[in-house]
Parts: structure tokens; sequence; C-alpha cells
């Protein structure tokens, strides 16, 4: 690992910031609002956010590189033996909440690791990955996200995109409500796969599949008519989103653990979310089908038909 190394992946993600921004910007007609801050502890970044745009209610994409002198308790509770290191962490982040409830919010994150410890190699990994969570579901869209975010993984080996949908049905788990947060997609953490180049090309692979992914489904849906009754089930199916990134989210308990920059580590939250006491959709209408049909994991793609009654059969029977 070296000086090199560490500049084409913090070039990389600055570029890939600025893709998909552009991206999302033309789709809203809106335009991005931009921060540069610096931590002090060492490091900064750059924050940009969209709210109350034609398309996307609130919508950021981040970009951060930090180091600190001491590993936080988020990033060494699974590598403990990391404990007491220095470390560098940068990534791109973001979420996009729509306007419509029939476009589902969406979540790609991408970033490269590095700890290190006088006298020892320097330990670094990728990790990442992107997530759909709609609030009406459509089979159509889940295909189309789970076939790119598989054709994304296909050079990598054929057993990558199985492991990495599993590690992502797992992750965006809410245990307090014993639901997944949506449809799933893929995650990774710890990614050292083939050595450097290799993994550094899975990681550019992964981030940029997340427009082609999202915005055919972003665009297909933003104009779809609806009425107070879907609005107000997609701020119900929000606060659940709130829960699951303010519990459980490595990211967000990283960058506050670390004194990063809390506008825009909390960017990710929506501007507008509703909790109802004991709510439960009423049997067999279109909100019930969400947790029926689409909040369990299923196997996406290759496309396999799915008939109402959650049943599985070959989609070219």
């Amino acid at each position: 690992m070296n000086a090199t190394h560490i500049e084409a992946v913090k070039s990389y993600l600055m570029e890939l910031q600025d893709r998909i921004c552009a991206a999302l910007a033309e789709v809203d007609g809106g335009a991005f609002r931009e921060d540069t801050w610096l931590r002090a502890e060492g490091g900064g970044g750059r924050s940009r956010v969209l709210e109350n745009g034609a398309v996307i209610e609130k919508g950021g994409v981040n970009f951060s590189h930090v180091m600190g002198e001491k590993m936080p308790a988020s990033a060494t509770a699974h590598r403990p033996e990391l404990a007491g290191r220095s470390f560098q962490a940068m990534g791109v982040s973001l979420v996009i909440h729509p306007r419509n409830p029939f476009v589902p919010t969406s979540h790609a994150n991408v970033r490269f690791f590095i700890a290190e410890a006088e006298g020892q190699e320097p330990v670094w990994w990728f990790g990442g990955g992107f997530d759909l969570t709609p609030y009406y579901g459509n089979d159509s869209d889940c295909q189309h996200w789970h076939e790119t975010a598989a054709m994304a993984c296909q050079p990598f080996g054929e057993d990558v995109y199985p492991r990495l949908k599993q590690w992502c049905d797992e992750y965006f788990y809410i245990k307090h409500r014993q639901e997944p947060r949506g449809v799933g997609g893929l995650f990774f953490d710890d990614w050292q796969r083939g050595g450097f180049d290799s993994a550094f090309a899975f990681m550019r692979s992964i981030g940029d599949a997340y427009v082609p992914a999202y915005l055919p489904i972003l665009k297909r849906c933003k104009d779809q008519p609806y009425g107070e009754r879907e609005r107000e089930f997609q701020l119900i199916r929000r606060g659940r989103y709130v829960e699951f990134n303010l519990v459980y989210d490595r990211g967000t308990l990283f960058g506050l653990q670390t004194g990063g920059r809390t506008e825009s580590i909390l960017m990710s939250l929506p501007s507008a979310v509703s909790w109802r006491y004991d709510w439960q959709p009423e049997p067999d209408s279109a909100e019930a089908m969400l947790y029926s049909r689409y909040l369990k994991p299923r196997p996406w793609w290759p496309a396999i038909g799915l008939a109402l009654d959650g049943s599985e059969a070959n989609a070219h029977d």
C-alpha cells in the first residue's frame, strides 16, 4: 500500500460523486447544494444535498476522507485485532428519498479503509454496496435492480453476487421489527479479494452500477399519480428507515464516533416521516402486499416469476 494507491481511490471516489450528482440532477431538474468541510482530527469532505426538488424530496451524495489516531469502536467491533491503530477512511455515501411514494428510496456506499500501526504492515480493505427500499413494490423494478447488481459482480466470480446479496439481506434487517428494510441488493466489507488492483476494480464496478440500477426505476415511476393514502404509507415506512440508520447502521455509528460532521452523517434521514401507534395495513391491500411479497428475501435474479400468493415459478413457464 502506497500513496499512489490512496490517491487513485480518492480520485475515483470524487469523480463518482460528480457523475452520480449530475445524473440525479438531470432527472430532478434541480441542483445539489455543496458544502466542503474540514475535520479537526484530520481530513474532511464534500457534502452535496438536493432538497425539495421536483422528483427528489431529500437526497444527499457525500464524499469524505478522514483520518485519526485511534480506530473507533464501530470499526473494531468485528476486527478487534485492529484496536489502537491509526486509520484513514474514504468513501462516497448516498441516500435518495424521492417525492413520489411509487419510487423506492435508494442507498449506495463505496469505501476504502486503511489501519496502520508502527512497525506493522498496513491493513486495508474495501466495502460498500447498494440496496433498494420500495414503498409499493414492483417485480420488474426488483428484477432490474438485482440483475444490474449481479452483472456488476459477474466478472469477479460466479459466487460473488449470491454471497453479497445474502449479506445485504442479513445486514439491512430491522431486528426489533423483525423485518427487512427493503428488497436488498449488495453489501460487502473487509474486501481484499485478489489483491489491491482486483479489489479496487471490484469496488469501482459496484460504484459504477448504481446509476444504471436506479435511474430507470426513478424515471419510470416519478410521474405516477398518488394520493394522501400513498403519501401517509410512505411516511410510515420512512420511519423504519430512520430506525435502522440510527440504531444499526455502521456508517452512521462510525461517523458519530469519529467526530464527523453531523449534518453530513445525518443527511440520510428524510425530511418528513411519520410514526403511528400500532399501525397495521388493511388486509389484501397494496400496503399489505409490501409486507407479504416484498419484505422477504427472494431470488430476484436470475429472473424468477413470483406468483401473487408468494410462491415461485419459472418466469418462462
